[in-house]
């Protein structure tokens, strides 16, 4: 091994000037291995069609001691406390070395590159491949460091040609509103994107975010995401798989089946977009709203939902489960309406067009209802028609229905009311019809009183002790109470004087046993897979 030590504390030209000065035999032998060592150069790493131009190769601005080796034929310089510069960069070290024949640098101890005006990558170690342009530096702490932002891991490949890092070890990424942590990570210096794997961690004052991938622009502030994904803040949880996040507008998308999930609902969709300030939703595609307070759950095919106002809105095969009990009332409509009264914690439901509703004690269908949870009263409109499995059907313009304890207690019939029961009995129908009609229920949703009030009419089977069928009473009167057991009229009182007859069983005729309008419409009463949308 031949080797020259030199040691000068300055730059390279002057400390060249010193020796030709001293020794002329240094200064020939000094300058022919410069020679000889770029035409190695070229000619192991060039093509004749590429030589080997003077800016390709790396630049010794300073240093202060310097040796030339050469070891088995291959040239390099050893650099104490050097700075290089190559294509625009500069490049630290306490010490380097500097092979000639490839155009690399090893360097060891306070490494540091800097290029531009703002970016610098510092380490314990640094290997420099001049004609990739490509650093690898590592150490107990690296850092990439630019004008908004530090990068900080234990090894850094940084492609100095493109501007790209990346780690593939565990490293954190801090700026002014953000930490963000992973596994590994690639850098855009040029257009400011990150994009990180393996158990990264976002944490901003605001949320904290956590995903299996992640593309982070620093500049535009979205992320977009991939993997099981949670973005949690004061207001709530977001949970997905696929989507995209705003740091500054915390607007989120998500393209797979998500969750936001706080306090007050959760609501699930195939997509989803969510105000992360007002926590306002849309979801679309099996869409499923869960108001946690009084366990009343929406679902549709879209959906919407504004958190302030405690309103939603859904469309499309929806329908509301309301969990009561040990009980279930399901209303379907063609849209349906929540409004949430955060005072009482009472809820308003709505339903729009082609409505539905069943619960296991009485079924419906109408144009448009109302629920209030906070006194439990439904309301009915347009035609509505409802049945029980006790055996009745009740129609009018309008119907209110009073619950206590989960069970009808009242219902209230208003313009051309209609109340039909099914006699088990006679295998006939007991009919009641008027302007307005009370109809008044027990223990079980069994029929108990039914009160007329104007334009009164009823066709009812009077039963004797023996339950034995006596004949068919059809009375008129302006208003009318009939007592009910076990769907048999029992009792029956006028107010006024009413106008009727007992037709003997032997002498009853068919149109005589139907009052006018009579129409037992069973086979429309709603089961629960219909009012669910479920097709059988």
């Amino acid at each position: 091994m031949k080797k020259k030590k030199y040691t000068q504390n300055c730059n390279c030209l002057k400390h060249s000037r010193v020796i030709l000065i001293k020794n002329k035999l240094f200064y020939y032998s000094f300058f022919s291995l410069l020679i000889f060592s770029q035409y190695t150069l070229a000619q192991k790493t060039l093509t004749p069609s590429q030589p080997l131009q003077s800016e390709d190769l790396i630049e010794i601005l300073k240093s202060d001691e310097l040796e030339i080796l050469n070891v088995n034929g291959i040239d390099s310089r050893r650099v104490t406390n050097g700075i290089f510069k190559h294509k625009g960069a500069l490049l630290y070290s306490k010490l380097a070395i500097q092979n000639m024949s490839t155009n690399v640098i090893e360097a060891f101890g306070n490494v540091k590159i800097v290029q531009g005006d703002t970016l610098t990558v510092t380490g314990d170690t640094l290997y420099y491949y001049g004609n990739t342009r490509l650093a690898i530096v590592s150490g107990r702490k690296t850092v990439l460091k630019d004008s908004k932002r530090t990068l900080t891991t234990r090894k850094i490949e940084y492609d100095m040609a493109n501007g790209i890092a990346n780690y593939k070890v565990p490293g954190k990424t801090v700026d002014e509103e953000n930490v963000l942590t992973s596994k590994e990570g690639f850098y855009n210096t040029q257009t400011k994107e990150f994009t990180y794997y393996k158990s990264v961690k976002l944490v901003n004052k605001k949320y904290t975010l956590t995903t299996d991938t992640l593309l982070y622009n620093s500049i535009t502030k979205w992320s977009y995401f991939t993997g099981k994904t949670k973005i949690v803040n004061k207001d709530g949880t977001v949970v997905g798989t696929k989507g995209q996040y705003n740091t500054e507008s915390t607007q989120s998308s998500f393209h797979k089946r998500t969750t936001v999930d706080n306090e007050t609902y959760t609501l699930t969709a195939d997509s989803l977009v969510v105000d992360g300030k007002s926590n306002n939703g849309q979801g679309k595609g099996n869409v499923v709203i869960v108001a946690k307070k009084d366990k009343t759950v929406l679902n549709g095919d879209e959906g919407f939902y504004w958190k302030s106002e405690g309103y939603s809105k859904i469309y499309g095969h929806a329908y509301v489960r309301n969990v009561v009990s040990e009980d279930t009332l399901y209303i379907r409509a063609d849209t349906l309406y929540s409004y949430e009264n955060a005072r009482d914690s009472t809820r308003k439901l709505i339903g729009n067009k082609n409505v539905f509703i069943y619960k296991s004690d009485f079924q419906g269908k109408c144009d448009s209802i109302t629920y209030n949870t906070a006194d439990s009263v439904i309301r009915f409109f347009r035609k509505p028609i409802l049945w029980s499995d006790q055996h009745y059907q009740m129609e009018a313009d309008s119907i209110t229905a009073f619950m206590v304890n989960n069970e009808i207690n009242r219902m209230l019939l208003k313009g051309k009311s209609f109340v039909i029961t099914e006699d088990t009995l006679v295998k006939q129908f007991n009919q009641v019809k008027g302007r307005t009609i009370n109809a008044y229920f027990e223990t079980g949703n069994k029929l108990k009183q039914v009160l007329v009030d104007g334009n009164g009419e009823s066709a009812y089977y009077a039963i004797d002790d023996k339950n034995k069928n006596i004949g068919l009473n059809r009375v008129e009167c302006g208003k009318m109470n009939l007592s009910f057991l076990d769907n048999h009229v029992q009792k029956i009182s006028f107010v006024g004087k009413p106008d009727g007859k007992l037709i003997p069983p032997s002498k009853i005729k068919t149109a005589e046993r139907q009052l006018e309008g009579f129409n037992w419409r069973i086979k429309e009463k709603p089961t629960k897979e219909k009012t669910m949308w479920v097709e059988l």
